[in-house]
């Protein structure tokens, strides 16, 4: 049992959790250590033990921490809106945290709060009238669609302004004439113009084309 000291609070599962949290958004990842993790709280490395069983056990508290700041359907909501505000939180919980998108499929593990979350999105379309086979298909194209986007946004090696300055050298040599909607595009990175809404219209594309499906 955590015993207190002076004003501290006691240590718990849900305090070591938050501290290892706060450790990897200041300093990534790749800084988590249980040493690290109780030197940040103050105590001894094996008090930790009492609460978590090892790092890859804390790793897995970080995603369920995570996955509760998405919210699932609730019975009776619109299916599309739904899904819709389900993965646009996914998608800015994500990117907040790029680290967690780059190891949610390999480290995430299998909890009850998971089970319901999962059951809950099928149950949004199975009510909204798909077939078990398209529930199927729906629910792997949105899960892939919002952890892929947010991938290649978060891993893109450049920012807004290397991007310009390397499409600008790119075309100066660029065969335009002999692919003049690639140099278009190329061109675009060139121009200001509004990236935010761009995963809203992917994601927009796909519940129509779910919805043209279900009828």
């Amino acid at each position: 049992m955590a015993r207190r000291t002076g004003n501290q609070e006691p240590l718990s599962r849900e305090r070591v959790l938050h501290a290892a949290l706060a450790l990897v958004d200041e300093r990534g990842l790749e800084a988590l250590s249980m040493r690290r993790l109780a030197q940040e709280l103050g105590v001894a490395p094996m008090s930790l033990y009492n609460h978590v069983r090892n790092k890859e056990d804390v790793v897995a508290g970080l995603l369920d921490l995570i996955g509760a700041e998405v919210d699932p359907p609730a019975a009776g909501e619109d299916w599309k809106a739904a899904l819709r505000d389900r993965a646009i939180a996914a998608h800015d919980a994500f990117t907040r945290r790029p680290w967690a998108a780059r190891i949610w499929m390999s480290a995430s593990r299998p909890n009850p709060d998971r089970f319901a979350h999962a059951d809950a999105v099928l149950r949004c379309l199975r009510e909204a009238g798909f077939s078990a086979a398209l529930t199927y298909r729906a629910f792997h194209v949105l899960e892939g669609y919002t952890l892929g986007y947010t991938l290649q946004q978060v891993d893109f090696p450049y920012d807004a302004t290397q991007l310009e300055q390397i499409a600008a050298r790119f075309l100066r040599d660029f065969p335009a004439d002999d692919y003049p909607h690639l140099a278009e595009h190329i061109r675009q990175h060139l121009e200001p113009h509004e990236e935010a809404g761009s995963f809203e219209l992917g994601l927009d594309l796909i519940l129509d084309g779910l919805e043209r499906l279900r009828g």
